[in-house]
């Protein structure tokens, strides 16, 4: 199998210990490529978690982070994260912190909370970042302020950074938090990769096989969609049973299979490749890599049993729809559902945004299509008139009307009132995905 320049570089990249100090010009000379393909592969590291750069520092090799440790930050994402300056212990960005200290107290009350791994944020306090850094811990100045020589040296020693930030305490909080809430976030996203069939358990055609052979796959496995592969293990096609049928079984599988089918990589959420196999009416999606080789496969089963587990689980960062949902109010009678719009919700003049209302409406239409039909479904088409703004810590009303239900298609029209007014009303058409 042939690797091309660029994987070699992210192989070479991969073997190198954490911690480990790369430039373009080392890559180029010590792979002997341009500095374009260098460059373009540094960046592709970087994409997948392999290294960060930092400005002034230069791009280090960091430990890849596994999904349940994604809300564990680094000390060079938290340098990229404050827009920091690091004024000493370079070595040590690579290291990841458990715990932050805002050094807000007295000096021996504050080192009672400093331990090995955490992270102090203090202002221009040279003895507390001196006896952080003893104790084990990285320092992050707030203020814009430095240290004295000697502070930076001992960060040196103990491979422990000292940064400086021109936030203020407050601030670089915040910013911290947010960026660990978005983790989270990411973090309860239910990835192809996480419900994918593996390479090595996928029943698979080469473009070489005779139609013989998907007769003999087709026994062994119970499965009638198998993804064709070449020699490298790139994705040329799919063949099911519908291709093979009336052909002799000595003809080639790549006469008679899809080309180009419709492939995801292992990072599509699984929310999307369900919406795919829904609008294009595919059973199996063969999973590649941004090279197009084979990884594995998902089918329809897979994708509804993760949304499903989704569904029972509990949200931890939230995001806007999360925020809009928990806003609902339990449905009253005639099946009207009531809503607070709460600051989040609005815009910028106070009213609620065309984007909230959007979210409304299909939660509401979606739960009117659930208490007739079991079962996930996609929004294939909707159509919005707002017609009236609606004021911050109003109540609205939200009236789904099934228009029309069928086994895999639904339509629901939807009225928005604000005391007893019109404010916007909603027509949807949705695909639904029966639970199997």
């Amino acid at each position: 199998m042939t690797i091309t320049k660029h994987e070699q570089i992210l192989q070479y990249i991969e073997s190198l210990p954490v911690g480990e100090k790369i430039s373009v010009r080392q890559i180029a000379k010590e792979m002997g490529v341009s500095e374009g393909t260098a460059y373009r592969a540094i960046k592709d590291a970087e994409t997948k978690g392999y290294v960060s750069t930092i400005e002034r520092v230069g791009t280090i090799r960091i430990e890849q982070k596994k999904k349940e440790n994604i809300e564990k930050l680094t000390y060079a994402e938290v340098v990229n994260i404050v827009d920091g300056q690091v004024l000493g212990g370079k070595e040590g960005l690579h290291k990841t912190l458990n715990k932050f200290v805002i050094g807000a107290m007295k000096l021996e009350a504050m080192m009672r909370y400093t331990g090995a791994g955490n992270l102090l944020i203090v202002g221009n306090r040279t003895k507390a970042h001196e006896l952080a850094l003893e104790a084990g811990a990285g320092v992050l100045i707030t203020g814009g302020f430095d240290t004295e020589e000697h502070v930076k040296k001992l960060a040196d020693e103990r491979q422990l950074p000292i940064i400086s930030t021109s936030y203020d305490t407050f601030t670089v909080a915040t910013m911290i938090n947010r960026a660990i809430y978005d983790q989270l976030i990411k973090k309860e996203i239910v990835l192809v990769e996480d419900i994918l069939t593996p390479f090595e358990k996928t029943a698979y055609l080469y473009v070489t096989d005779p139609v013989e052979r998907w007769y003999e796959l087709n026994r062994e496995t119970k499965h009638s969609r198998f993804p064709v592969i070449d020699q490298q293990l790139k994705v040329q096609g799919i063949v099911t049973a519908k291709d093979v049928m009336g052909y002799e079984r000595d003809v080639l599988i790549e006469k008679v299979m899809t080309k180009h089918p419709i492939t995801v990589s292992g990072k599509t959420s699984v929310a999307s490749a369900s919406h795919m196999m829904v609008w294009e009416g595919i059973e199996v999606l063969p999973v590649v890599d941004e090279y197009n080789r084979l990884q594995g496969i998902i089918s329809r089963q897979d994708v509804l049993k993760a949304l499903q587990m989704v569904q029972r689980q509990p949200q931890m960062g939230e995001t806007i729809d999360d925020i809009v949902t928990t806003q609902f109010l339990t449905e009253t009678v005639d099946g009207v559902f009531r809503c607070n719009i709460t600051p989040q919700m609005t815009n910028h003049l106070g009213t609620l945004s065309y984007g909230v209302f959007t979210t409304i409406v299909t939660e509401a239409a979606t739960r009117a299509l659930r208490l007739h039909k079991r079962g996930d479904l996609v929004v294939e088409n909707i159509t919005i008139y707002f017609i009236k703004p609606v004021q911050i810590d109003s109540v609205i009303d939200i009236k789904p009307k099934l228009l029309e239900i069928g086994r895999k298609f639904g339509k629901v029209d939807v009225e928005v009132f604000n005391e007893g007014t019109l404010v916007g009303k909603a027509l949807m058409m949705c695909q639904l995905l029966e639970r199997q």
